[in-house]
């Protein structure tokens, strides 16, 4: 199977998996205004399954390091499997929980709250469990995170005062809960996953046989959270399950789009962790909270009507993301 080799490449996996996290929300923008994110949600987690067998019978299944994918999977041991799958379970329930407050709040919002509160957990869960790197840089880039977070919520207040009838303060709330939940779910995975990628242990996954575990977990827990969501929506009126069969294909191929794009960054982000360690991994790929802030900012102008001094904010923010981000890469 592919695996990486140097730390530099790595890191470049990293800057790739954060492009993927920060972009894949746009696809909520291109779809038709009645195309609700409910409905894109079923085949956002298609585009997660296929992308991950894709990979596991590709990358996964040639060379002669590791094991290939099906040989892998068979000799792997129940708790791991469980292991990758929860991962996939508490995943779902964030991003489910980010992706309604991306529809309350804009990508703008709820990326660098949300996701930024993910980064500061995760980071601190998998240094824990894997304490690779210089804790000094790595936690002095949590805490510039922290302070880029409680300026954007800053932000996200003059956005409300400045508002005609107020913004709902519900987006906020979602983004907290979605970032304490998407701050777990990669140890679950990282716990799953053999030590050596190119030496694997018996009883653990490669890194390609956890990803599909996960992206199982994350299909079949829609079922659940996803149903959920359609009959108590968070906005707007319940919904059938007719509703998605009489979609566009368009729409549902722009969903599948989401998930391939995001689990594009899922993959190269687990590839990557070998060499540069969980933590530096998770947390380098979490920048994603820049790309989609920008996006928010720039091109989807979701702070246009924010009283005057906002956009000081906002870039100030940026500035202590990207500091952080760069104390992160910098701790190992």
């Amino acid at each position: 199977m592919f695996i990486v080799e140097n730390y530099g490449l790595a890191v470049l996996l990293c800057v790739i998996t954060m492009l993927c996290w920060g972009s894949w929300a746009n696809t909520t923008k291109l779809t038709t205004p009645s195309w609700r994110f409910e409905l894109l949600y079923w085949d956002y987690g298609i585009g997660i399954l296929l992308t991950t067998l894709l990979l596991a019978f590709t990358l996964g299944s040639t060379g002669e390091a590791g094991r290939s994918f099906l040989a892998d999977f068979r000799q792997a041991g129940s708790n791991h499997l469980f292991s990758a799958f929860a991962g996939g379970v508490i995943f779902n329930l964030a991003n489910i929980l980010l992706v309604a407050a991306i529809a309350i709040a804009g990508m703008s919002v709820a990326f660098p709250v949300g996701i930024g509160i993910a980064l500061v957990l995760g980071v601190l869960v998998n240094y824990i469990d894997n304490p690779l790197g210089n804790p000094l840089f790595i936690f002095g880039g949590v805490a510039l995170v922290a302070l880029a977070i409680v300026l954007n919520a800053r932000a996200y207040q003059k956005l409300q005062s400045g508002t005609a009838g107020g913004v709902s303060a519900k987006g906020l709330i979602l983004s907290v809960v979605s970032g304490c939940l998407m701050g777990l779910f990669y140890k679950y995975v990282a716990a799953s996953m053999v030590t050596s990628f190119t030496i694997p242990e018996t009883g653990k996954l490669t890194p390609y046989t956890a990803l599909v575990v996960f992206a199982v977990g994350v299909v079949f827990s829609s079922f659940i959270f996803n149903t959920i969501q359609m009959k108590r929506p968070f906005a707007g009126s319940p919904l059938s399950f007719s509703a998605y069969f009489n979609g566009r294909l368009k729409d549902h191929l722009i969903g599948i789009l989401g998930g391939a794009i995001w689990c594009v960054g899922m993959s190269l982000s687990i590839l990557a962790s070998e060499k540069a360690g969980p933590a530096v991994s998770y947390g380098l790929g979490q920048g994603a909270t820049v790309v989609a802030a920008l996006w928010g900012i720039y091109i989807w102008k979701e702070f246009d009507k924010a009283p005057k001094g906002t956009k000081g904010i906002l870039n100030l923010m940026l500035i202590l993301y990207a500091s952080g981000l760069a104390m992160i890469i910098l701790s190992k």
